[in-house]
């Protein structure tokens, strides 16, 4: 046997047969709700694979702008269903690829323990000055609270409370600096193995907005990589799903 592959074979038993003798790096576009996670997600699928993840993290309608403006992602999950199935309508990603990765919770927070009561009724006394949510023709949670407040009656006398974020991760930055005494985001921002890690908090019962399901696609630059494929294989999985339920999603 020649040396070469003898030196490949003892690493293949030395790292097992689910570590790749040849390991790839997965540029994956990620919604900025979901960043959390994904990074520990991201160390379970290298620590598994070999296979390392770059993460972009951002909100999805300027992902979406990116890849349609030949950014070099591999994969996108994205904070909705619709722009992984624009996307392959678009031929921009193979068809039939996409699959809900998450489910999205809508949260209301205060930085403030005791602030936010556990019903949401701190949105009728208006004692607050500002209110923050994501730009909802970019974020889907933004979209999400807009239809909350819209149900309660209260979107157009709390609008002109509203302090727009980008995605939820400024909106949440807003909040946690005090330059928002409240804002809507998503829940896995200030939640960690099943509690809320500080502050106060309203979980909004889901039937209140329409479902946030969150898509996962491979994109066409990346169809036939194996990085890819085994990232896509590794969201579905079991270690991955514990991830994903312990930041509070669905």
């Amino acid at each position: 046997m020649p040396k070469r592959v003898l030196i490949l074979f003892a690493t293949w038993l030395t790292l097992g047969p689910s570590m790749p003798v040849s390991a790839g790096e997965v540029r994956v576009a990620v919604a900025a709700n979901f960043a959390s996670p994904m990074k520990a997600i991201a160390a379970a699928f290298a620590r598994t694979t070999g296979h390392t993840v770059a993460l972009v993290p951002g909100a999805t309608g300027k992902l979406y702008a990116q890849i349609k403006n030949g950014a070099p992602f591999d994969v996108l999950l994205a904070a909705d269903a619709e722009t992984p199935a624009r996307l392959e309508r678009e031929g921009r990603a193979p068809a039939g690829g996409r699959f809900t990765y998450a489910v999205g919770r809508l949260v209301l927070w205060s930085a403030k323990e005791g602030y936010v009561d556990p019903h949401g009724a701190i949105l009728r006394t208006g004692t607050f000055a500002r209110l923050a949510i994501a730009a909802p023709k970019l974020a889907p949670y933004g979209a999400a609270a807009i239809e909350v407040l819209a149900k309660l009656g209260l979107e157009s006398d709390l609008r002109p409370k509203f302090v727009q974020g980008e995605n939820v991760a400024q909106t949440h930055q807003f909040v946690a600096t005090g330059n928002a005494e409240i804002g809507f985001f998503a829940l896995s921002q200030v939640m960690r193995d099943g509690k809320i890690v500080s502050g106060s908090a309203w979980i909004v019962p889901g039937e209140m907005h329409a479902p946030i399901r969150q898509d996962a696609i491979i994109l066409a630059r990346a169809k036939d990589d194996p990085a890819a494929r085994a990232f896509a294989d590794f969201l579905k999985g079991e270690t991955a799903r514990a991830i994903v339920r312990a930041h509070g999603y669905e």
